[in-house]
């Protein structure tokens, strides 16, 4: 059986009805539904709105796909019973769907586990986790609605993480995305086998090919380039904000919101305490030389609060003028969907940068126990993810050596081609 929606009506903003056919079943149906939508949002191919994440389209697009699955198990359950299914009941069915309210999800569903899960959690994790929770939630949703069946706690398997896989690269989200998701699911799983339900959580084997990172970080030559550059005025602060981020390690949630009223001497040297948002973790940080300029050049105070993305405009702007327009290789965000391309490296700025500039610039230099404090991460293994592997100071080193060697190598030879021709001269 399958459900195909499309566009009728002449007016721009046009009606979405739905045709469904069953070549087995003698079923070749079409109804009116009471969705609209403008032309010009829609996506012929796919049969649903072009952008299905942004906010009047998500939820239009989530009653869609619930019409889908309800109908299909309405008529499934009518042919098991040997009943007949008519257009005239269908189409009485298509509006009863279409305008009752949420429904609740069945007990022994994923989805209502995942929304136990997130519930109970809520009050114990962060607004990013909780956020991150939620994107799996709605990920899931969607993908009941391609496979055209719910997902049970006793129907998980191996076939649902390769058709997870599948749907995943179709609507092309990234490995990360799919993984972190079924990640979740078996989370999910342990979760409702502490509840005494039995599941097949031990035979969800995922194995995931290494994927190579682009991880972007600026260097001390980089950072004195746009230490050293002039910005405008309505510029300087994301300026400095940008030097403290590289300097302190934080994450902008808690760098933005640095003040003086947190700043303490510890043995003569200026510190900053706080707690971080995210992990909860209190931090005793020194300041860097760096950072403490900052403050005084700015009558001993941190630069005004910023929003994010207002930050992140104006850092890429800065960067622009610091000339960091190397070509590099960069995860860059069309539309709703990232990818890899090539780009000048001050385009793909983000407020992500200093925290992994402070790790990546000083791993090796200062010992990675004193980092992790810094930075507030409770294992090496997550520490190491925000290190760049390609360390531009050793590679000019090396390259140095490559240099002295081939001089020192062409000395000795010229020194023997000489010393033999002295010695046949005479």
């Amino acid at each position: 059986m399958t459900f195909q929606f499309f566009l009728t009506a002449n007016d721009r903003f046009k009606g979405i009805s739905l045709k469904i056919s069953d070549s087995s079943k003698d079923i070749n149906f079409q109804f009116q539904t009471p969705f609209r939508i403008d032309e010009n949002e829609w996506d012929d191919q796919k049969g649903r709105p072009q952008n299905i994440y942004l906010k009047k389209h998500k939820r239009l697009y989530e009653k869609m796909n619930h019409l889908k699955l309800e109908l299909k198990e309405y008529a499934e359950k009518k042919i098991e019973l040997g009943k007949p299914i008519s257009q005239r009941l269908l189409s009485r069915k298509v509006k009863q769907i279409s305008n009752e309210g949420e429904k609740t999800f069945l007990e022994n569903s994923l989805l209502y586990f995942m929304q136990l899960y997130i519930s109970t959690k809520e009050n114990m994790i962060c607004k990013s986790t909780f956020k991150r929770y939620k994107v799996f939630f709605n990920l899931l949703r969607r993908f009941e609605a391609y496979i055209m069946s719910r997902l049970y706690l006793d129907t998980l398997n191996s076939t649902f993480i390769k058709d997870f896989i599948l749907f995943g690269k179709e609507e092309q989200y990234s490995d990360n995305t799919i993984y972190r998701t079924i990640h979740f699911v078996k989370t999910i799983l342990n979760f409702a086998e502490r509840k005494g339900i039995r599941t097949s959580v031990r035979e969800l084997e995922i194995k995931r090919e290494k994927q190579d990172k682009d991880i972007i970080t600026l260097n001390e030559k980089e950072l004195l380039q746009i230490k050293t550059t002039k910005v405008p005025a309505n510029l300087q602060a994301a300026k400095d904000w940008l030097m403290i981020s590289c300097y302190t390690g934080q994450r902008f949630s808690d760098f933005m919101h640095f003040s003086t009223h947190q700043l303490l001497k510890v043995d003569g040297r200026v510190c900053i305490r706080f707690t971080q948002q995210k992990t909860q973790k209190q931090i005793l940080l020194p300041l860097h030389p760096v950072v403490v300029n900052i403050l005084k050049n700015n009558n001993n105070q941190f630069p005004d609060l910023m929003g994010m993305q207002d930050y992140n405009r104006h850092i890429k702007e800065i960067a622009r003028m610091s000339k960091l327009n190397e070509i590099i290789r960069a995860k860059k965000r069309f539309g709703f969907r990232s990818r890899n391309v090539e780009t000048e490296k001050w385009k793909v700025l983000s407020s992500h940068i200093g925290r992994r500039s402070f790790a990546t610039n000083f791993y090796g230099k200062i010992p990675t126990p004193l980092l992790m404090e810094a930075t507030g991460h409770s294992t090496e293994q997550m520490f190491l993810r925000y290190i760049n592997p390609v360390n531009m100071e050793k590679v000019i080193s090396l390259s140095k050596y490559f240099d002295e060697i081939y001089t020192d190598r062409n000395l000795n030879t010229n020194k023997i081609q000489y010393q033999n021709f002295l010695a046949s001269a005479t």
